[in-house]
């Protein structure tokens, strides 16, 4: 098969593109950084792209709420091409600012298939300020989501102020029950935050820090996968560094975590 090629929106407060297309070329894939007015005008086609990465940053300021005027845009401009892509079947990923525009498109969570209605939403953060921090994530390793294929807890870094999860009683029961909940903010050993600050960063309920629909090919997380493209990018670098020359741990191999989640994507579409 020809190389996977990926889409990674820019423009308008967008900040994590070069990083985001790093970590795809990383993962096997042919990374295009495609600014949002090229898709609405059509000098860049949908058509062409596998995989379509919504990035993180501040678009539009998040002066309506965060993702609220990007996905407005994008819905009323091209919302036919978005749910045509959904429907061949490719893959779509949205980090903090993406997954926000995400669930605000209603392309998340997609219950019973409807890919319009809003269900769930990201709100300020608990504690009122923004957060920039690393989280530990405890992944369900029963989710459909094919993101995460092989992952059971892994570290990655956040940064925002409108991460809470929220949504009504039913959703969150339906959501849970399909194994939907694909990433929960963690303690460092695995357990459950259970809310607890700062290891759920923002309060978000039953500490869903990402989900997908139902299919396992759309995924939304707040944390930044892509900012996890190097095992330097980890705050504990030097002490594993250290560790593993003293022959106190093994030096990690391969990619990271984090590009292991653009991989999975990358490997689905090649099988």
């Amino acid at each position: 098969m020809s190389r996977i090629n990926a889409l990674v929106l820019t423009g308008y407060g967008l900040n994590c593109d070069l990083e985001t297309a790093h970590a795809f070329e990383l993962a096997g894939a042919r990374a295009e950084r495609v600014h949002i007015n090229a898709l609405i005008d059509g000098s860049v086609s949908l058509a062409q792209f596998q995989i379509m990465s919504f990035i993180g940053g501040f678009s539009w300021g998040d002066d309506h709420g965060a993702g609220v005027v990007q996905a407005v845009r994008m819905r009323t401009r091209i919302g036919d091409q978005l749910l045509r892509f959904v429907e061949q079947g490719k893959l779509v990923i949205g980090i903090c600012n993406g997954f926000q525009c995400l669930v605000n498109l209603g392309l998340l969570p997609g219950l019973g298939g409807n890919y319009t209605r809003r269900s769930v939403a990201l709100t300020y953060n608990d504690g009122g300020n923004f957060r920039n921090d690393w989280v530990h994530l405890a992944v369900d390793t029963e989710s459909p989501c094919l993101f995460t294929r092989g992952l059971h807890r892994l570290e990655l870094p956040v940064r925002h102020g409108e991460g809470k999860f929220v949504t009504d009683a039913d959703t969150h029961r339906t959501l849970r029950d399909a194994r939907q909940i694909v990433l929960r903010y963690a303690m460092p050993d695995g357990q459950p935050a259970r809310g607890a600050f700062p290891h759920n960063p923002n309060g978000a309920m039953d500490d869903i820090a990402g989900i997908c629909d139902p299919t396992g090919r759309i995924f939304g997380l707040m944390p930044h996968p892509e900012a996890y493209n190097h095992w330097t990018n980890h705050p504990q670098w030097t002490r594993t560094k250290e560790a593993a020359k003293r022959g106190q741990t093994p030096m990690p191999e391969d990619i990271t975590p984090g590009v292991k989640i653009f991989r999975n994507a990358v490997d689905y579409l090649a099988a």
